[in-house]
């Protein structure tokens, strides 16, 4: 017997859409996770949206007053897409209210709002899910098992990249992205929380760093009308961008290592550049999420594996995961077939709802948000100082 659980989105731009469509897609993918998703509501203050939403994914109900969805018996779980300033408290709420919390990161503005999330969930005895989608990737989980393993020997130093283009353009319009009130950090909240969680999730706990922030655009115009994701706006009346493009931070890893992890929103020529580099003493393991279903690796130091010696010269083969990768079967049944950026939210929103169907977690959960939440804030208050600062116990 397939059970039924009321699902809500708050929240309806481009992420609460692509968690409606994985919503819809858990049950082609993993048939016999015994827990059917069914939309029953969906939240948006813009005028229509809502009602669009509903009409083209079939949604019951529709809701302008996210209150609404937390009043709502039929509803069990919740997405929270809204905007970062939002998170908490719609977070909380929801908790308290007795549902399961599926939220995107990075979870409010600071550690504080991340915690009292996480705080308000365990009190409420329900589940929580994090957006971090990047560590879904069957091959970073492949990454993290020859890590894990010591396939690469001890690990050395790694670098984390994030590099886009979406605020590129000085034309890109002041939304609440860019106002420190309601979006908190700027490319830190954005993309360096995902370098982050990559970080802690391949290499485990951050000790300590040093960071260097920059604002490369610092004017823009204030859009007039509704937005979602990334709008253009001219014409408007131009106003100050109050948090930071760019940032670059060295890492001291508890278990010795050390990293780099830099991330930009304004890096004009790179779409989705996001990726890592892992050294070890003995190899190396490359991942490219624009080549999300590859791997390259290099290891064996005896030089069995090349014309060198060992660690000199030693290549670097390429690696396509296949279905005994992560969750690669649920979707392809051979190597070398693409997943995309959605198939990563598919695989976020099963391990949400089989948390929820056995009752212990699965995927990335609040804790990983307020691990994540201490490095940003760290790197906020090294960037101030200009020194190495701690990154306190989360």
């Amino acid at each position: 017997m397939v059970d039924s659980l009321g699902v809500a989105v708050i929240g309806f731009g481009w992420m609460g859409r692509v968690h409606t469509q994985a919503y819809a897609r858990v049950p082609h993918h993993y048939p016999r996770l015994g827990l059917r998703p069914r939309l029953v509501t969906v939240a948006e203050e813009v005028p229509g949206r809502a009602e669009e939403a509903a009409a083209q994914f079939g949604f019951a109900s529709t809701a302008r007053d996210w209150r609404e969805v937390a009043e709502d018996p039929r509803v069990q779980a919740v997405s929270i897409t809204a905007p970062n300033f939002l998170h908490r408290e719609i977070g909380v709420a929801m908790a308290e209210a007795g549902k399961h919390v599926w939220i995107e990161k990075p979870v409010g503005l600071n550690t504080a709002d991340a915690q009292a999330v996480a705080d308000a969930v365990a009190h409420a005895g329900v589940h929580g899910a994090v957006g971090f989608n990047y560590r879904n990737a069957p091959a970073v989980e492949t990454a993290r098992a020859l890590i894990a393993s010591g396939g690469i020997g001890r690990v050395t130093h790694v670098r984390v990249r994030l590099f886009s283009d979406y605020a590129a353009h000085p034309e890109s319009a002041l939304t609440w992205r860019y106002e420190k009130e309601r979006g908190g950090s700027g490319v830190l909240g954005d993309l360096a929380s995902h370098g982050a969680d990559l970080a802690g999730f391949l290499l485990g706990d951050i000790e300590s760093l040093t960071a260097d922030t920059a604002v490369f655009i610092p004017e823009r115009a204030r859009p007039t009308g509704a937005t979602a994701g990334h709008t253009r706006a001219t014409g408007g009346e131009l106003g100050p961008v109050e948090n930071e493009d760019y940032v670059n931070c060295l890492l001291r890893f508890a278990s010795g290592a050390r990293g780099v992890l830099e991330a930009c929103r304004v890096s004009v020529g790179e779409q989705n550049n996001y990726g890592f580099e892992v050294h070890g003493t003995e190899g190396a393991v490359f991942w490219d999420f624009r080549r999300m279903n590859e791997l390259g690796v290099s290891r064996g130091a005896g030089g069995s594996s090349g014309p060198g010696t060992g660690y000199q010269d030693q290549p670097v083969s390429t690696v396509y995961v296949g279905p005994g990768a992560g969750e690669y079967g649920a979707f392809q049944p051979g190597a070398a077939n693409g997943m995309g950026y959605d198939d990563l939210k598919v695989i976020e929103a099963h391990r949400f709802l089989r948390s929820i169907a056995e009752g212990k977690p699965h995927g990335a959960t609040l804790p990983d948000a307020v691990r994540s939440a201490a490095v940003l804030e760290a790197m906020v208050r090294s960037a101030a100082s200009g020194a190495w600062v701690n990154v306190p116990d989360a």
